[in-house]
């Protein structure tokens, strides 16, 4: 119960930044687009490229981010399938999208801070990679393809620099480029940017809602695929390599099963809003999310990780 308590105190913070987004939306005019197109454009690729270009690749650790791009992919069809039984418009597209993506970064960068020892943060960074892959390509696309012909989302998909950060990064890692001290205080910057813009984004995603309407069965699934379908594949994985496999060790295996138990991704409010792909139905069901992982959170770091 004190490690509990603790985890749920330390949380707080973030869901004040949340009510600070819905603040400055509503009562000071910041736009939303705006501040989705800053997050996804310019903080999102500088954050993921440092965390990669300061990662010690290794033959196991490299694995990480396939492993969890694979998991995002088979979630992300899996749900489509479903949401193609209810849904015939660009609705079941934004459940796919959001089903097999999650907010490893904004959320669970911080509660990974707080919770996993620093040696292996930057490990975090590269594993969560394998999300942040999967949101900018199959994620983007199934999620774009809603309202866009196949061209027209592929042309977005390519337009997204955070696959282009991802290159470099992995080039300035393996040749040995170093950066003097400028470049440390500045993406220090970036990070901070990059937890307060995105949680921040949940709140101005909820500034455009003009009546709440809850759609319980996009809730519903939602919620299936992020918090029971996720930490059961993760922990089956991670049953499977302790007992068989081998491969991983206990620090990996913590990384795999906070980044299983985060809520849905702000991202998914910023894409949603980009899109014009149901953005008000998004922000509520990520917001709902994002509460009840305030609670949910704690109690699966309290029976995993300790």
């Amino acid at each position: 119960m004190p490690i509990f308590l603790s985890l749920l105190y330390k949380l707080i913070p973030l869901y004040i930044t949340i009510l600070l987004g819905f603040i400055a939306g509503k009562y000071l005019g910041v736009k939303k687009e705006s501040v989705a197109a800053i997050v996804i454009y310019l903080v999102t690729p500088v954050v993921f490229f440092n965390g990669i270009y300061t990662t010690t690749i290794t033959a196991s650790s490299i694995s990480l981010p396939i492993v969890i791009f694979a998991i995002s992919c088979i979630i992300c069809l899996l749900f489509y399938g479903i949401g193609s039984l209810f849904w015939k418009d660009s609705t079941r597209n934004m459940l796919a999208f959001i089903s097999g993506d999650g907010n490893s970064g904004y959320f669970g960068l911080p509660v990974a801070m707080l919770l996993l020892p620093n040696h292996i943060i930057g490990l975090y960074i590269f594993t969560a990679l394998g999300i942040l892959v999967y949101e900018n390509t199959l994620g983007v696309f199934i999620a774009a393809r809603g309202n866009y012909t196949v061209k027209d989302s592929l042309k977005k998909l390519f337009s997204l620099p955070i696959i282009y950060a991802v290159m470099v990064g992995f080039v300035c890692n393996l040749i040995g480029v170093r950066f003097g001290s400028i470049y440390a205080d500045v993406v220090s910057n970036f990070k901070g940017a990059y937890t307060i813009l995105g949680m921040m984004l949940i709140g101005l995603g909820l500034t455009g809602i003009t009546e709440w309407k809850f759609d319980f069965k996009f809730i519903s699934l939602s919620f299936l695929a992020r918090f029971f379908v996720w930490p059961l594949l993760i922990c089956g994985l991670v049953l499977l390599d302790s007992t068989f496999l081998k491969i991983y060790n206990a620090d990996i295996y913590h990384i795999l099963i906070l980044l299983s138990v985060v809520p849905l991704a702000a991202n998914g409010v910023a894409f949603a809003t980009l899109l014009k792909s149901h953005p008000e139905k998004v922000a509520v069901t990520v917001l709902l999310s994002t509460l009840f992982a305030l609670f949910y959170i704690p109690l699966m770091v309290t029976l995993f990780l300790q």
